[in-house]
Protein backbone atom coordinates (compact mmCIF):
# COMPACT_ATOMS: atom_id res chain seq x y z
CA UNK A 1 0.00 0.00 0.00
CA UNK A 2 1.69 3.35 -0.79
CA UNK A 3 1.40 6.38 1.25
CA UNK A 4 0.94 10.01 0.35
CA UNK A 5 0.23 13.39 1.25
CA UNK A 6 -2.99 15.27 -0.62
CA UNK A 7 -2.23 18.89 -0.15
CA UNK A 8 -5.61 20.67 -0.25
CA UNK A 9 -6.11 24.50 -1.56
CA UNK A 10 -8.79 26.58 -0.29
CA UNK A 11 -9.68 24.54 2.63
CA UNK A 12 -11.25 26.22 5.74
CA UNK A 13 -11.38 30.06 3.95
CA UNK A 14 -14.15 31.84 4.14
CA UNK A 15 -17.28 30.00 3.99
CA UNK A 16 -15.55 26.94 3.57
CA UNK A 17 -14.91 25.10 6.89
CA UNK A 18 -14.63 21.73 7.38
CA UNK A 19 -13.50 20.30 10.47
CA UNK A 20 -10.61 17.55 10.72
CA UNK A 21 -12.60 14.63 11.51
CA UNK A 22 -14.99 15.45 8.46
CA UNK A 23 -11.99 15.41 6.16
CA UNK A 24 -10.68 12.31 7.26
CA UNK A 25 -14.15 10.02 6.81
CA UNK A 26 -14.19 11.80 3.37
CA UNK A 27 -10.94 9.90 2.65
CA UNK A 28 -12.00 7.48 4.23
CA UNK A 29 -14.78 6.86 2.23
CA UNK A 30 -12.63 7.06 -0.82
CA UNK A 31 -10.71 4.05 -0.32
CA UNK A 32 -7.77 5.22 1.65
CA UNK A 33 -6.85 3.88 4.99
CA UNK A 34 -4.35 4.96 7.88
CA UNK A 35 -6.04 8.62 6.96
CA UNK A 36 -4.21 11.59 9.38
CA UNK A 37 -4.74 15.30 9.07
CA UNK A 38 -2.50 18.05 9.88
CA UNK A 39 -3.39 21.30 10.73
CA UNK A 40 -6.54 22.95 9.67
CA UNK A 41 -5.36 23.88 6.38
CA UNK A 42 -6.28 20.26 4.09
CA UNK A 43 -2.83 18.54 4.85
CA UNK A 44 -4.49 14.95 4.91
CA UNK A 45 -1.54 11.93 5.22
CA UNK A 46 -3.13 8.02 3.84
CA UNK A 47 -2.01 5.05 2.56
CA UNK A 48 -3.93 3.46 -0.58
CA UNK A 49 -3.54 0.84 -2.88
CA UNK A 50 -2.54 1.42 -6.21
CA UNK A 51 -4.88 2.00 -8.97
CA UNK A 52 -5.03 1.69 -12.63
CA UNK A 53 -6.56 5.38 -13.20
CA UNK A 54 -5.64 9.41 -11.73
CA UNK A 55 -5.23 9.09 -8.00
CA UNK A 56 -5.44 12.78 -8.11
CA UNK A 57 -8.72 12.98 -10.38
CA UNK A 58 -9.60 10.13 -8.30
CA UNK A 59 -9.87 12.29 -5.02
CA UNK A 60 -10.77 15.59 -6.32
CA UNK A 61 -14.36 14.09 -7.69
CA UNK A 62 -14.67 12.10 -4.40
CA UNK A 63 -14.23 15.44 -2.41
CA UNK A 64 -16.23 17.47 -5.21
CA UNK A 65 -18.97 14.59 -4.99
CA UNK A 66 -18.92 14.76 -0.91
CA UNK A 67 -18.52 18.68 -0.57
CA UNK A 68 -20.72 20.33 -3.31
CA UNK A 69 -17.33 22.69 -4.74
CA UNK A 70 -14.45 22.10 -6.41
CA UNK A 71 -10.94 20.85 -4.01
CA UNK A 72 -7.48 21.00 -5.87
CA UNK A 73 -5.42 18.27 -4.79
CA UNK A 74 -1.62 18.33 -4.70
CA UNK A 75 -0.21 15.04 -4.19
CA UNK A 76 2.58 13.72 -3.04
CA UNK A 77 3.86 10.28 -2.32
CA UNK A 78 6.31 9.81 0.49
CA UNK A 79 9.49 9.55 -1.20
CA UNK A 80 8.40 12.80 -2.74
CA UNK A 81 7.57 14.59 0.84
CA UNK A 82 10.91 13.51 2.21
CA UNK A 83 12.66 14.91 -1.20
CA UNK A 84 10.98 18.49 -0.16
CA UNK A 85 12.03 18.63 3.32
CA UNK A 86 15.36 17.18 2.57
CA UNK A 87 15.85 20.86 0.03
CA UNK A 88 17.45 23.62 0.52
CA UNK A 89 16.91 25.65 -2.01
CA UNK A 90 18.79 28.97 -0.26
CA UNK A 91 21.69 29.86 1.14
CA UNK A 92 22.27 29.92 4.82
CA UNK A 93 22.86 33.50 4.57
CA UNK A 94 20.15 34.23 2.16
CA UNK A 95 17.47 32.55 4.82
CA UNK A 96 19.31 34.16 8.17
CA UNK A 97 18.79 37.90 6.21
CA UNK A 98 15.22 37.03 5.91
CA UNK A 99 12.07 37.68 8.65
CA UNK A 100 10.18 35.59 6.61
CA UNK A 101 9.65 31.90 6.48
CA UNK A 102 10.67 29.70 3.69
CA UNK A 103 6.99 28.02 1.67
CA UNK A 104 6.64 25.70 -0.62
CA UNK A 105 4.51 26.40 -3.82
CA UNK A 106 3.56 22.62 -4.73
CA UNK A 107 2.27 22.81 -8.47
CA UNK A 108 0.16 20.83 -10.30
CA UNK A 109 3.16 18.95 -12.58
CA UNK A 110 6.58 20.48 -13.50
CA UNK A 111 6.50 23.46 -15.21
CA UNK A 112 7.87 23.73 -18.59
CA UNK A 113 11.81 25.50 -18.76
CA UNK A 114 9.89 28.27 -20.15
CA UNK A 115 6.96 28.90 -17.65
CA UNK A 116 9.63 28.29 -14.84
CA UNK A 117 11.76 31.15 -16.30
CA UNK A 118 8.44 33.39 -16.47
CA UNK A 119 7.64 32.84 -12.94
CA UNK A 120 11.58 33.02 -11.86
CA UNK A 121 11.05 36.34 -13.39
CA UNK A 122 9.15 37.71 -10.89
CA UNK A 123 11.53 37.48 -8.54
CA UNK A 124 12.93 40.28 -6.33
CA UNK A 125 15.69 40.45 -3.10
CA UNK A 126 12.81 40.73 -1.19
CA UNK A 127 11.23 37.79 -3.16
CA UNK A 128 13.34 35.13 -4.13
CA UNK A 129 12.09 31.95 -5.97
CA UNK A 130 13.31 28.80 -7.58
CA UNK A 131 12.03 25.87 -8.92
CA UNK A 132 12.85 22.37 -8.24
CA UNK A 133 10.46 19.82 -10.33
CA UNK A 134 6.75 20.38 -8.85
CA UNK A 135 7.74 22.68 -6.57
CA UNK A 136 8.28 26.60 -6.10
CA UNK A 137 10.14 27.54 -3.36
CA UNK A 138 9.28 31.33 -2.09
CA UNK A 139 11.59 33.15 0.43
CA UNK A 140 9.96 36.13 1.51
CA UNK A 141 12.23 38.76 3.12
CA UNK A 142 9.33 39.72 5.59
CA UNK A 143 5.93 38.41 6.34
CA UNK A 144 4.13 36.69 3.38
CA UNK A 145 1.09 39.18 3.70
CA UNK A 146 3.91 42.28 3.51
CA UNK A 147 4.75 40.87 0.19
CA UNK A 148 4.47 42.49 -3.14
CA UNK A 149 4.87 38.93 -4.98
CA UNK A 150 2.40 39.00 -8.20
CA UNK A 151 0.56 35.15 -7.62
CA UNK A 152 -1.37 35.86 -10.54
CA UNK A 153 1.31 36.14 -12.97
CA UNK A 154 3.27 33.27 -10.86
CA UNK A 155 0.20 30.45 -11.53
CA UNK A 156 -0.70 32.33 -15.23
CA UNK A 157 3.56 31.08 -15.71
CA UNK A 158 3.07 27.43 -14.02
CA UNK A 159 -0.47 26.70 -13.52
CA UNK A 160 -2.04 26.61 -10.55
CA UNK A 161 -0.42 26.48 -6.59
CA UNK A 162 -1.20 25.43 -2.98
CA UNK A 163 1.13 27.02 -0.51
CA UNK A 164 2.90 25.50 3.07
CA UNK A 165 5.60 26.65 4.81
CA UNK A 166 9.00 24.23 4.36
CA UNK A 167 8.30 24.12 8.46
CA UNK A 168 4.68 22.73 7.75
CA UNK A 169 6.45 20.22 5.15
CA UNK A 170 9.20 19.52 7.46
CA UNK A 171 6.80 18.18 10.91
CA UNK A 172 4.47 16.23 7.88
CA UNK A 173 7.68 14.56 6.92
CA UNK A 174 8.95 13.87 10.49
CA UNK A 175 5.63 12.93 11.92
CA UNK A 176 4.32 10.49 9.38
CA UNK A 177 7.41 8.93 7.06
CA UNK A 178 10.83 9.78 9.72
Amino acid sequence: MDRHVAFLRGMNLGNRRLKNEELRSHFEALECEGVATFRASGNVVFARTATSGDLTAELEAGLARALGYDVPVFLRSAKELLAIAGQTPFSPKQVGASKGKLQVALLKKKPSASAARKALALSTDDDRLTVDGRELYWLPAGGISESELDWKAIESAIGPTTVRTKGTIDQIASKHFG
